[in-house]
Protein backbone atom coordinates (compact mmCIF):
# COMPACT_ATOMS: atom_id res chain seq x y z
CA UNK A 1 0.00 0.00 0.00
CA UNK A 2 1.11 3.74 -0.76
CA UNK A 3 1.94 5.59 2.37
CA UNK A 4 0.06 8.87 3.26
CA UNK A 5 0.76 11.58 5.92
CA UNK A 6 1.25 9.26 8.52
CA UNK A 7 2.20 11.30 11.66
CA UNK A 8 3.31 9.47 15.17
CA UNK A 9 2.66 10.29 18.20
CA UNK A 10 6.28 9.94 19.36
CA UNK A 11 9.36 7.70 18.59
CA UNK A 12 7.51 4.23 18.03
CA UNK A 13 10.45 1.42 17.75
CA UNK A 14 13.22 3.98 17.06
CA UNK A 15 16.29 2.50 19.23
CA UNK A 16 19.17 4.72 18.74
CA UNK A 17 18.90 5.46 15.21
CA UNK A 18 22.33 7.56 15.57
CA UNK A 19 24.31 5.08 17.33
CA UNK A 20 26.09 2.79 14.79
CA UNK A 21 26.91 1.98 11.36
CA UNK A 22 24.20 -0.83 9.84
CA UNK A 23 25.53 -3.91 8.36
CA UNK A 24 23.71 -3.37 5.62
CA UNK A 25 24.03 0.06 4.99
CA UNK A 26 25.00 1.34 1.39
CA UNK A 27 27.17 4.62 2.37
CA UNK A 28 29.64 5.75 -0.74
CA UNK A 29 30.59 4.16 -3.81
CA UNK A 30 29.88 6.88 -5.88
CA UNK A 31 27.04 9.24 -6.83
CA UNK A 32 23.99 8.18 -8.96
CA UNK A 33 21.84 9.93 -11.53
CA UNK A 34 20.81 13.58 -9.90
CA UNK A 35 23.78 14.75 -8.80
CA UNK A 36 27.15 15.52 -10.63
CA UNK A 37 30.07 13.72 -8.16
CA UNK A 38 33.42 15.67 -6.32
CA UNK A 39 35.61 14.93 -3.94
CA UNK A 40 32.94 15.18 -1.13
CA UNK A 41 31.53 11.52 -2.08
CA UNK A 42 32.73 9.48 0.12
CA UNK A 43 33.34 5.92 -0.23
CA UNK A 44 34.20 4.81 3.37
CA UNK A 45 31.63 3.56 5.77
CA UNK A 46 30.46 6.80 8.39
CA UNK A 47 30.60 5.20 11.88
CA UNK A 48 28.24 8.21 13.12
CA UNK A 49 25.49 6.58 11.54
CA UNK A 50 23.14 3.94 11.38
CA UNK A 51 20.59 1.80 9.35
CA UNK A 52 17.19 0.77 10.24
CA UNK A 53 17.36 -2.84 8.86
CA UNK A 54 13.31 -2.68 9.07
CA UNK A 55 12.95 0.27 6.62
CA UNK A 56 12.98 0.10 3.09
CA UNK A 57 12.08 3.36 1.72
CA UNK A 58 11.18 3.14 -2.00
CA UNK A 59 10.11 6.21 -2.67
CA UNK A 60 6.07 6.78 -1.93
CA UNK A 61 6.48 3.01 -0.80
CA UNK A 62 6.84 1.69 2.75
CA UNK A 63 6.60 -1.24 5.41
CA UNK A 64 5.08 -0.90 8.66
CA UNK A 65 8.65 0.00 9.92
CA UNK A 66 8.11 3.33 7.72
CA UNK A 67 5.15 4.03 9.44
CA UNK A 68 6.57 3.40 13.09
CA UNK A 69 9.44 6.05 12.15
CA UNK A 70 7.51 8.23 10.76
CA UNK A 71 6.81 11.97 12.14
CA UNK A 72 5.75 13.53 9.21
CA UNK A 73 5.68 11.73 5.67
CA UNK A 74 4.16 12.60 2.55
CA UNK A 75 3.67 11.46 -1.33
CA UNK A 76 1.10 13.98 -2.04
CA UNK A 77 -1.16 11.70 -4.33
CA UNK A 78 -4.14 12.65 -2.93
CA UNK A 79 -3.38 16.30 -2.53
CA UNK A 80 -5.49 18.45 -4.77
CA UNK A 81 -4.04 19.90 -8.34
CA UNK A 82 -3.28 23.32 -8.12
CA UNK A 83 -3.49 23.75 -4.67
CA UNK A 84 -1.35 24.09 -1.85
CA UNK A 85 -0.40 21.17 0.06
CA UNK A 86 -2.90 20.78 3.10
CA UNK A 87 -3.08 18.21 6.05
CA UNK A 88 -0.05 18.45 7.94
CA UNK A 89 1.55 21.17 5.71
CA UNK A 90 0.85 24.91 5.95
CA UNK A 91 2.06 27.80 3.58
CA UNK A 92 4.64 30.16 4.80
CA UNK A 93 5.94 33.46 3.55
CA UNK A 94 8.06 34.37 7.22
CA UNK A 95 8.03 38.55 7.28
CA UNK A 96 7.04 39.18 4.04
CA UNK A 97 5.45 37.86 0.89
CA UNK A 98 5.93 38.20 -3.13
CA UNK A 99 5.71 36.45 -6.05
CA UNK A 100 6.89 33.03 -5.10
CA UNK A 101 4.23 30.28 -5.11
CA UNK A 102 3.54 26.53 -3.93
CA UNK A 103 1.10 23.93 -5.34
CA UNK A 104 0.13 20.52 -6.09
CA UNK A 105 1.34 19.34 -9.73
CA UNK A 106 0.84 16.60 -11.80
CA UNK A 107 3.28 17.23 -14.16
CA UNK A 108 6.75 16.39 -12.64
CA UNK A 109 6.50 13.00 -9.96
CA UNK A 110 9.24 10.88 -8.28
CA UNK A 111 6.62 8.50 -7.34
CA UNK A 112 3.05 8.00 -8.69
CA UNK A 113 1.59 11.43 -10.66
CA UNK A 114 1.79 14.41 -8.44
CA UNK A 115 4.09 16.46 -6.27
CA UNK A 116 4.62 19.95 -4.61
CA UNK A 117 6.11 22.44 -7.31
CA UNK A 118 7.82 25.54 -5.87
CA UNK A 119 7.75 28.96 -7.97
CA UNK A 120 10.65 30.50 -6.57
CA UNK A 121 11.28 33.70 -7.50
CA UNK A 122 14.72 36.37 -6.80
CA UNK A 123 14.87 38.43 -3.80
CA UNK A 124 14.17 37.38 0.15
CA UNK A 125 10.33 38.59 -0.33
CA UNK A 126 9.53 36.17 -2.76
CA UNK A 127 10.40 33.21 -1.12
CA UNK A 128 7.91 30.85 -0.05
CA UNK A 129 7.74 27.53 1.71
CA UNK A 130 5.44 24.65 2.49
CA UNK A 131 5.97 23.85 6.38
CA UNK A 132 5.26 21.37 9.18
CA UNK A 133 5.65 20.33 12.75
CA UNK A 134 8.99 17.90 13.72
CA UNK A 135 9.22 17.95 17.11
CA UNK A 136 8.09 14.17 17.67
CA UNK A 137 11.76 13.58 15.55
CA UNK A 138 13.83 15.05 17.83
CA UNK A 139 16.67 14.53 19.58
CA UNK A 140 17.62 12.73 16.17
CA UNK A 141 16.00 14.01 13.16
CA UNK A 142 15.93 12.04 10.26
CA UNK A 143 14.91 13.42 6.71
CA UNK A 144 14.59 12.30 3.24
CA UNK A 145 13.12 13.82 0.69
CA UNK A 146 13.77 13.95 -3.40
CA UNK A 147 14.06 17.02 -5.27
CA UNK A 148 13.95 18.28 -8.83
CA UNK A 149 16.00 22.01 -9.72
CA UNK A 150 14.81 22.99 -13.22
CA UNK A 151 18.51 24.72 -12.87
CA UNK A 152 21.64 24.32 -11.08
CA UNK A 153 22.32 26.18 -8.36
CA UNK A 154 24.00 29.51 -8.88
CA UNK A 155 27.03 31.45 -7.17
CA UNK A 156 24.38 33.23 -4.84
CA UNK A 157 23.16 31.97 -1.62
CA UNK A 158 19.91 30.12 -1.76
CA UNK A 159 17.89 28.18 0.71
CA UNK A 160 15.32 25.14 -0.15
CA UNK A 161 14.92 23.62 2.86
CA UNK A 162 14.95 25.68 6.51
CA UNK A 163 14.38 24.53 9.66
CA UNK A 164 13.87 26.55 12.83
CA UNK A 165 16.22 26.04 15.80
CA UNK A 166 14.06 27.02 18.74
CA UNK A 167 16.84 26.86 21.19
CA UNK A 168 18.96 29.64 19.22
CA UNK A 169 15.48 31.41 17.87
CA UNK A 170 16.68 31.22 14.16
CA UNK A 171 16.72 29.13 11.37
CA UNK A 172 19.57 26.09 10.47
CA UNK A 173 18.93 26.35 6.47
CA UNK A 174 20.11 23.84 3.91
CA UNK A 175 20.39 25.40 0.25
CA UNK A 176 23.07 26.41 -2.08
CA UNK A 177 25.66 28.70 -2.72
CA UNK A 178 29.08 28.17 -5.23
CA UNK A 179 27.16 26.04 -7.19
CA UNK A 180 26.95 23.14 -4.86
CA UNK A 181 24.96 21.87 -1.89
CA UNK A 182 25.59 23.89 1.76
CA UNK A 183 24.41 24.41 4.93
CA UNK A 184 23.84 28.10 6.41
CA UNK A 185 23.45 28.62 10.27
CA UNK A 186 21.57 31.84 10.62
CA UNK A 187 22.74 32.58 14.19
CA UNK A 188 26.09 33.62 13.09
CA UNK A 189 26.09 32.81 9.14
CA UNK A 190 28.50 30.02 9.51
CA UNK A 191 28.39 27.66 6.18
CA UNK A 192 29.23 23.85 6.20
CA UNK A 193 31.20 23.43 4.45
CA UNK A 194 33.41 26.77 4.23
CA UNK A 195 32.65 28.78 0.91
CA UNK A 196 36.22 28.38 -0.11
CA UNK A 197 37.99 26.51 -3.11
CA UNK A 198 38.63 23.72 -0.65
CA UNK A 199 35.50 23.62 1.08
CA UNK A 200 33.57 23.93 -1.76
CA UNK A 201 34.98 20.30 -3.96
CA UNK A 202 34.11 18.31 -0.98
CA UNK A 203 30.38 19.33 -1.57
CA UNK A 204 28.28 18.38 -4.34
CA UNK A 205 26.55 20.25 -7.56
CA UNK A 206 22.67 18.44 -7.82
CA UNK A 207 22.09 18.01 -11.66
CA UNK A 208 18.91 19.87 -12.75
CA UNK A 209 15.95 18.49 -14.43
CA UNK A 210 16.48 15.37 -12.87
CA UNK A 211 15.18 13.64 -9.20
CA UNK A 212 17.81 14.10 -6.44
CA UNK A 213 17.21 11.62 -3.07
CA UNK A 214 18.57 13.79 -0.18
CA UNK A 215 18.81 12.92 3.20
CA UNK A 216 20.51 14.38 7.03
CA UNK A 217 20.47 13.08 10.45
CA UNK A 218 20.96 16.13 12.86
CA UNK A 219 21.74 15.48 16.40
CA UNK A 220 20.87 17.35 18.79
CA UNK A 221 22.40 15.64 21.50
CA UNK A 222 26.01 14.71 19.77
CA UNK A 223 26.00 18.19 17.75
CA UNK A 224 26.73 16.25 14.80
CA UNK A 225 25.23 16.63 11.43
CA UNK A 226 25.40 13.44 8.31
CA UNK A 227 24.28 14.13 4.97
CA UNK A 228 23.49 11.97 2.03
CA UNK A 229 22.62 12.45 -2.06
CA UNK A 230 21.61 9.18 -3.72
CA UNK A 231 22.82 7.45 -0.79
CA UNK A 232 26.31 8.73 -0.67
CA UNK A 233 27.94 10.48 2.18
CA UNK A 234 28.82 14.05 1.58
CA UNK A 235 32.35 14.75 3.12
CA UNK A 236 31.27 18.42 2.95
CA UNK A 237 28.08 18.42 4.39
CA UNK A 238 29.48 16.35 7.59
CA UNK A 239 29.73 17.71 10.73
CA UNK A 240 30.86 15.47 13.43
CA UNK A 241 32.61 17.08 16.31
CA UNK A 242 36.46 17.11 15.62
CA UNK A 243 37.08 20.34 13.41
CA UNK A 244 38.26 20.07 9.91
CA UNK A 245 39.89 22.59 7.99
CA UNK A 246 37.40 24.09 5.29
CA UNK A 247 34.49 21.84 6.03
CA UNK A 248 33.83 22.34 10.01
CA UNK A 249 36.09 23.91 11.47
CA UNK A 250 34.10 27.46 11.39
CA UNK A 251 31.20 25.57 12.28
CA UNK A 252 32.01 24.15 15.61
CA UNK A 253 34.02 27.44 16.45
CA UNK A 254 30.49 27.62 18.84
CA UNK A 255 30.40 24.81 21.09
CA UNK A 256 27.08 25.87 22.40
CA UNK A 257 25.37 24.92 18.94
CA UNK A 258 22.41 22.32 19.76
CA UNK A 259 19.97 22.39 17.32
CA UNK A 260 16.40 22.12 18.65
CA UNK A 261 14.53 22.15 15.62
CA UNK A 262 10.92 22.67 15.85
CA UNK A 263 9.79 22.40 12.13
CA UNK A 264 10.70 21.74 8.23
CA UNK A 265 10.45 24.33 5.96
CA UNK A 266 10.57 23.45 2.03
CA UNK A 267 10.82 26.08 -0.70
CA UNK A 268 12.87 28.92 -2.09
CA UNK A 269 14.70 31.54 -0.63
CA UNK A 270 17.04 33.87 -2.56
CA UNK A 271 19.51 35.96 -1.31
CA UNK A 272 21.28 37.27 -4.29
CA UNK A 273 18.28 37.23 -7.46
CA UNK A 274 18.49 33.54 -8.66
CA UNK A 275 15.23 32.30 -9.61
CA UNK A 276 14.83 28.62 -9.78
CA UNK A 277 11.61 25.84 -9.87
CA UNK A 278 11.55 22.71 -7.81
CA UNK A 279 9.83 20.17 -7.07
CA UNK A 280 9.30 18.03 -3.80
CA UNK A 281 8.25 14.61 -3.58
CA UNK A 282 8.50 11.33 -1.41
CA UNK A 283 8.99 13.34 1.96
CA UNK A 284 10.12 11.01 5.22
CA UNK A 285 11.25 13.11 8.62
CA UNK A 286 11.40 10.84 11.85
CA UNK A 287 13.45 8.88 14.03
CA UNK A 288 15.31 6.69 11.60
CA UNK A 289 16.64 6.29 8.60
CA UNK A 290 14.53 5.94 5.76
CA UNK A 291 16.61 5.47 2.68
CA UNK A 292 16.40 6.03 -0.87
CA UNK A 293 14.78 2.69 -2.06
CA UNK A 294 16.29 0.31 -4.13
Amino acid sequence: MRWKILVAMGAVGCGDAGASLGAGERVGGGVGAGAEAGAGVSADADAGVSADAGVSGDGGQGSASDAAACVACDDFEHATVGQPPGGIWTTSTPNCSGTGAVAIDDTEAHSGTRSVKVTGAGGYCNHVFFATSITAARPVTWLRFFVRFDAALGDGHTTFLAMKDARAAKDLRMGGQNRVLMYNRESDDATLPAMSPAGTAMSLAPSPRTWTCIEAAIDASAKTIRTWVNGAVIAGLVVDGVPTADVDAAWLRDAAWAPDLVDARFGWESYAGQADTLWFDDIAIGNARFGCGS
